[in-house]
């Protein structure tokens, strides 16, 4: 795994994890490894045998960074070194402000960003991370100009936000709805096309008067490996990915944290993490946006 521990993915996979043992009959340890954005996970992964015991748990930060660095800092290209397992599910993130900031909507933390002195800043995951470029989306449409802090995960990005540190982040719903319920920070919208069932009081970007943008701002979660894994290893992988998705304990447990299942197979992953490069370049190209 590519960010540290409290993320988005890694919240995800740990809820996965101990059903996946017993699909599967053998232990699942995950490992994270963060760093360079993901680049020190993606790339371990890619070099290691394909023989089905070592995978990538990813999310879509994968395709951002690509278009984001467009391979400048590093030989790692997903498309080619990496074999679709399966996608797993989607979720919605949230815009989430320190109790510390005087506002409770978006239209206030936008006022309230026109009257402070210098710019206010905003965690994320890393850079090339889906809450980075998510927050970038939302900037754009909200017309708001803020200063990116990357952090190596979103646990730890979450945490000075908590703390006051910095003053907003956008994370997934999953990652955070407890700390919503508990008031250790305030969510004033959530990316989705409808409310999220986890944040029902919370409304949509589109409900708070952010236009909707033109790339898919939620998250979606998928299982990679290296390439060449062999086709009976990948069958036995999908079988029991698919057996963990369809049940219902799982589904209910995914339900509460607003993560939905979308479980699709290696062919279709491999045609949606391309779709979401070009996407995302398009709109890195289109706004400008660079890696620090």
């Amino acid at each position: 795994m590519a960010f540290v521990a409290g993320g988005a993915t890694d919240t995800l996979a740990r809820q996965l994890s101990n059903d996946l043992q017993a699909a599967l009959g053998q232990p699942v340890v995950i490992e994270n490894r963060p760093g360079a954005g993901g680049y020190i996970a993606w790339s371990h992964v890619a070099s290691s045998d394909p023989d089905g015991y070592t995978l990538m748990f990813a999310e879509n930060a994968i395709a951002i960074s690509q278009a984001l660095y467009k391979r400048s800092k590093s030989n790692f290209d997903p498309l080619t070194q990496y074999d679709s397992v399966m996608g797993l599910a989607v979720a919605p993130s949230a815009l989430l402000v320190a109790n510390n900031v005087p506002a409770k909507t978006v239209a206030e933390l936008l006022a309230h960003a026109r009257t402070v002195p210098q710019k206010m800043n905003f965690a994320s995951a890393g850079v090339g991370s889906v809450s980075h470029l998510n927050f970038e989306v939302f900037k754009d449409r909200a017309g708001m100009d803020a200063v990116h802090v990357p952090y190596k995960g979103g646990g730890q990005a979450i945490g000075d936000v908590i703390a006051g540190h910095v003053p907003m982040t956008i994370t997934s719903v999953q990652a955070t709805k407890g700390l919503v319920e508990s008031g250790k920070v305030r969510a004033l919208a959530v990316t989705g096309l409808v409310r999220s069932p986890a944040m029902p009081a919370v409304p949509t970007m589109q409900e708070a008067g952010v236009p909707k943008a033109d790339v898919d701002v939620r998250f979606w979660f998928a299982i990679f490996g290296p390439k060449g894994i062999p086709e009976t290893v990948k069958a036995k992988l999908s079988q029991a990915i698919n057996k963990v998705m369809a049940d219902p304990k799982v589904r209910e447990r995914l339900a509460g944290l607003d993560i939905t299942p979308d479980v699709i197979d290696g062919p279709a992953l491999h045609a949606k993490l391309e779709s979401e490069i070009k996407n995302w370049t398009r709109f890195i190209d289109a706004k400008g946006i660079k890696a620090e």
